[in-house]
């Protein structure tokens, strides 16, 4: 088993849903109450990586990071350092790919609180952001805690797109999945099984954590 593919891999999943935490809260937020009549397109592109293949969005997102752009640009100048090829880089992929798996469970809590609720705590003087904070976000913590575990066990077994973005580079880009390939092209099958049976078994413990959450199960997040 390839134990420093693996931590590299749970390290990019735990800083890929932290920021997904950080800017899937906001984006689902504004898809829930929003009135505009173009979100769907905002719908479509945040879903898009679940449909366009995972190289393609890897291809367009090394063109977006590289040198050549204004963000890789801006970022070498700032830091000396590319974004390409490293683990910001692949952080920075992560979060994009697996932007889906958390703002559409979040969206899906935040729609299904009760409105009147939510005026209830306006009519009291409430902000906005401290509705949110009081109100909406202590109603949704199954749905949130649901898109968390999701968008982890989703950058957990990345390939295409850290492939494309972080290359394989020991100790910092090299995940689990590439291990596993490198070690198929090997014919290295003992290794290849061990490094895959620890993906399998922590997808079924985090698949059961997030439908326990959904309907109900668990707690103490839920109630029956």
């Amino acid at each position: 088993m390839d134990l420093q593919a693996i931590a590299t891999s749970i390290r990019l999943a735990a800083w890929t849903t932290g920021c997904l935490l950080v800017l899937g809260m906001p984006i689902a937020y504004w898809l829930s109450f929003t009135r505009w009549r173009l979100r769907p397109i905002v719908e479509a592109v945040v879903a898009l990586p679940l449909v366009l293949p995972p190289t393609v969005l890897g291809f367009y997102l090394l063109v977006a990071l590289g040198p050549e752009s204004p963000l890789g640009a801006t970022w070498a100048s700032l830091t000396g350092h590319l974004l390409p090829f490293s683990f910001g880089g692949l952080v920075v992929a992560s979060v994009i790919y697996s932007l889906p798996f958390a703002v559409q469970p979040f969206t899906e809590a935040f729609s299904s609180v009760d409105r009147r609720l939510i005026e209830a705590a306006w009519c009291l003087g409430a902000s906005r952001f401290g509705t949110f904070y009081r109100v909406i976000v202590p109603l949704s913590v199954r749905g949130i805690i649901t898109g968390m575990v999701l968008s982890f066990a989703h950058t957990l077994g990345e390939f295409g797109v850290v492939l494309m973005v972080g290359g394989n580079r020991p100790g910092e880009t090299r995940t689990a999945s590439i291990a596993i390939y490198d070690d198929v092209q090997a014919m290295d099958y003992a290794a290849a099984g061990r490094t895959a049976i620890f993906l399998l078994v922590t997808s079924v413990v985090v698949l059961a954590v997030a439908y326990g959450l959904r309907r109900g199960v668990w707690k103490p997040w839920a109630q029956r």
